[in-house]
């Protein structure tokens, strides 16, 4: 089951993972071809995760979206993501030929991740979608950002990131401020598929290349019976030029269907569902309170008031 609305009510949970896309805005090609851009992105990424303490469990970055599964403990997915998407933009301006103005086509998607299964099903996806999507034929011969090797690899990278807002702030009174005491520190690692915790690190990495190249192979025989089984040169992607539209990419409307809930166990959906559905009653029956002006109205844990909404707090 899906859902085809103008809003997804958004439900902050301190457990569940999420699976996470964002999308430029006429799926316009802006993260293409640049190491830097996506060093930064994914230094910034470092420090948000930082400051809200999520869980980050997959990150990719494709031509005019990113991937991100990761669970948030605090309860501050809304914050995290209206940070990293804030910034995102900036980084674009420094890197690129990017004009300015909107980035993002709309909201955020989020989808729950219920089983440790339908984890490890999504950081599958994300290590492969540029094969799935005929790009290329491994997942090492795309230039975009791909967490999967330092995930499975158990690798912790330290990026810096400077504090613009304090650097340029000090520079009003001392033009000669070095910009390196403005630099902040931030290590990024991600965690392991749940399920797989008792394992060696060579162990696990093990079983995650073995499993990661056993799902190519089944792209790839698909994509061979379907008569789809040639990939461009990488010289060709190479040339697409930032900010240039697909011929042809996926693409969800604003009012189109998604699933709710990413899940093969029919059970665990239908209790989900049932769940998110019993929210969304109790959500609208106290925000009808909340608008005819009862201000103590009680809306159910994980929810946001409507004036939260409209000052963007669901990104």
């Amino acid at each position: 089951m899906g859902i085809a609305m103008g809003q997804q009510l958004r439900l902050e949970d301190s457990e569940r993972v999420s699976f996470i896309t964002s999308r430029t805005r006429n799926s316009e090609l802006w993260f293409v071809n640049n190491r830097k851009l996506h060093h930064r992105i994914v230094a910034q990424l470092a420090k948000v995760t930082d400051r809200y303490g999520a869980k980050i469990y997959a990150f990719t970055i494709q031509g005019n979206h990113f991937h991100l599964i990761a669970s948030f403990p605090r309860e501050n997915r809304a914050e995290f993501m209206r940070d990293l998407k804030s910034a995102i933009p900036l980084i674009l301006k420094h890197t690129t030929d990017y004009p300015g103005g909107s980035l993002w086509g709309q909201r955020f998607a989020e989808q729950p991740l219920l089983l440790p299964s339908d984890i490890e099903d999504r950081v599958f996806y994300c290590a492969l979608q540029a094969v799935q999507d005929g790009l290329c034929a491994r997942m090492s011969d795309y230039p975009g950002y791909n967490s999967f090797s330092d995930a499975c690899a158990g690798t912790s990278r330290k990026f810096e990131v400077v504090d613009w807002t304090k650097y340029h702030a000090k520079l009003r009174y001392d033009p000669n401020v070095p910009i390196r005491d403005f630099i902040d520190e931030y290590r990024l690692s991600y965690e392991r598929v749940p399920g797989y915790h008792e394992l060696s690190r060579k162990d696990y990495q093990r079983d995650m290349l073995r499993k990661l190249e056993e799902r190519r192979q089944l792209i790839l025989e698909k994509r061979k019976r379907e008569g789809r089984g040639d990939f461009p040169p990488l010289s060709e992607i190479l040339s697409i030029k930032p900010g240039s539209v697909p011929y042809k990419t996926k693409k969800t409307s604003r009012t189109g269907f998604r699933p709710l809930v990413l899940s093969k166990c029919k059970e665990a959906r239908e209790a989900y569902l049932s769940f998110y559905f019993t929210i969304c009653e109790l959500y609208k029956a106290a925000s009808k309170c909340f608008r005819l002006g009862e201000r103590n109205a009680v809306f159910p844990k994980g929810t946001y008031l409507p004036s939260m909404c409209r000052q963007g707090g669901f990104g």
